[in-house]
């Protein structure tokens, strides 16, 4: 016992513990923090320099009069953030996108949240119902966008298939009463496939017999999902909302290919109001100041559903 003891003994001189401040327990710490680095630079430099530098030169021009055609580049201070405000036709493209935002993430968080309960029931030929939903978001958007247009067109397959049932389909993408909403559906199906995992996979992890012993003690289907369910996955859900709302805040694809922001007005969101500003009128400068702005309204958002998690979200402290 006493050679055990003295070996031990002779093993930790050799080599201290970690919380020592020997030589050799100073080079390990500088070893483990080498390592920790070199695993985390490779996202900290696609972060600055596909983030942080590009977003500091779209404030830089935000601040000056830039037109490439004439070769005009001069500061003008705040003048573009000024004329930003007072500009009703960004007020209106804010307002639009704020509308195709609420309406998408409402639709396809519901959706993907019933198609993930269905899948979780475990019947017959889920893995193809799975699949077929899932397979839009790998497809190109601008396949799946030219697909839908055609679909969607006066004399396309969604009025013929109306037709045949007795029903006059309105001009979709031409009726500025329909024109958003079909934009918004179209971009449900497309995405829904994604949440729909998630979900899916969240649902999966809950325990079973926390659900088990709900219904032994008389609970409802309803009652469990309300009361174990619900708040177990509330952690896929912030991160499901957040991820819907950056997305549909930037929208752009589906706008240049089937609207170009029409009729009317009625579809030019603030990215595509952006990219009119930047492209076809060539004010540079007046557009980082709209993408400025957009990015604020971004984060502000984003801000407040990560400040509102310790409200709702389980296991939030």
């Amino acid at each position: 016992m006493t050679a055990d003891v003295g070996r031990v003994a002779d093993q930790l001189a050799r080599h201290p513990r970690r919380g020592s401040s020997g030589p050799a327990s100073r080079r390990l710490a500088r070893l483990d923090a080498v390592i920790g680095l070199s695993f985390v630079a490779p996202v900290v430099i696609g972060v600055v320099a596909l983030g942080l530098v590009p977003f500091g030169f779209v404030i830089w021009y935000a601040l000056h009069d830039w037109s490439p055609l004439i070769g005009e580049f001069t500061w003008t201070g705040t003048e573009n953030f000024t004329r930003l405000f007072a500009d009703a036709a960004v007020w209106e493209a804010f307002g639009t996108t704020l509308k195709f935002a609420a309406l998408l993430m409402v639709l396809n968080i519901c959706l993907a949240m019933a198609l993930a309960l269905l899948l979780n029931t475990k019947l017959r030929g889920t893995t193809t119902f799975r699949t077929f939903f899932f397979s839009p978001v790998i497809v190109s958007t601008v396949a799946w966008v030219l697909v839908w247009n055609y679909l969607v067109a006066a004399n396309g397959g969604v009025n013929g298939f109306l037709a045949m049932i007795g029903i006059q389909g309105p001009n979709w993408l031409r009726d500025p009463a329909w024109a958003l909403v079909t934009l918004v559906v179209i971009q449900v199906f497309k995405g829904v496939g994604m949440n729909m995992i998630l979900f899916l996979a969240a649902l999966q992890n809950v325990p079973g017999d926390l659900k088990e012993a709900a219904r032994i003690d008389g609970a409802s289907p309803t009652r469990v999902f309300r009361s174990i369910t619900l708040p177990l996955i509330t952690p896929t859900i912030l991160l499901v909302t957040m991820i819907t709302m950056i997305g549909a805040m930037d929208v752009f694809a589906p706008i240049q290919i089937m609207t170009q922001g029409g009729p009317g007005r009625s579809t030019t969101v603030i990215s595509y109001l952006l990219y009119k500003t930047a492209f076809e009128q060539q004010d540079f400068g007046y557009a980082s100041a709209i993408g400025v702005a957009l990015f604020v309204v971004v984060l502000v958002f984003a801000a407040l559903q990560w400040g509102s998690r310790k409200k709702w979200v389980h296991d939030e402290v």
